[in-house]
């Protein structure tokens, strides 16, 4: 079946895994000719692909199938005593502010000071405002920003797109001097905390590696759902 609206490939060449050192990473690069409707990211989303920048892309490296779409059916989602005691926490300290994609010298600095913090920066070069702009400012389809602040200070950012029936969380970052609240947690919790209020049925997190510890927190999401065989599977247990 061809896309609606047709696609692109601009880059498709395979890559050392990020993730799992052994393997190789093959992720072709599509272009859609227009900007998304909200229906068509829902289709592409179901399907399993994930965005970056303009473009969108799906897993297909050669010999393996790790990576897992994963995501969370809102009306059945049931927050943890540990889950809920985070958004407590956060929501007496935490202000949320939610706006369209807007490239800063603000989110520049926090942005670089995640990856140096998190020791995600080791052979990269730091972003500059045209780099983030090119990475997290633009976007094919409906997206915006959630920012959080403490007392005024910038101290963590959501990128997530919006489709029809459904949010996809892109992208998040975050002050690492403020690991210990567990701002991942809780930016997660106010993207579902969004669906419910927009009546929105899903939160898309991307993908899921059982082997990769980084992506461990995902399946804390009970019940989640994951595309394994082009089904969507219901897991109870983490």
């Amino acid at each position: 079946m061809v896309a609606s609206p047709p696609e692109l490939v601009v880059h498709d060449a395979p890559s050392p895994c990020p993730y799992l050192p052994e393997e190789t990473s093959r992720l072709p690069l599509r272009l859609p000719i227009r900007r998304l409707q909200r229906h068509e990211l829902d289709q592409r989303l179901q399907a399993g692909d994930r965005r970056q920048g303009l473009m969108l892309y799906r897993t297909a490296c050669p010999t393996c199938i790790a990576c897992e779409p994963i995501r969370i059916d809102v009306d059945r989602f049931r927050p943890g005593r540990t889950q809920r005691r985070i958004e407590r926490r956060g929501d007496a300290r935490i202000t949320t502010e939610v706006g369209p994609l807007e490239p800063t010298l603000e989110k520049v600095d926090l942005y670089n000071k995640h990856k140096r913090g998190r020791g995600l920066s080791i052979g990269e070069r730091s972003l500059d405002l045209d780099g983030y702009t090119a990475f997290l400012g633009e976007s094919c389809c409906d997206s915006f920003e959630l920012r959080y602040r403490i007392e005024g200070r910038l101290v963590g950012v959501a990128v997530v797109d919006r489709g029809d029936v459904s949010l996809s969380a892109v992208y998040f970052y975050f002050d690492p001097d403020h690991e210990d609240d567990s701002p991942g947690v809780y930016s997660v919790l106010k993207q579902l905390e969004l669906c419910r209020r927009w009546g929105l049925r899903y939160l898309y997190l991307g993908l899921y590696i059982t082997e990769c510890a980084s992506m461990a927190y995902k399946r804390r999401y009970l019940p989640h759902e994951r595309l394994l065989d082009g089904h969507w599977t219901t897991f109870d247990r983490g």
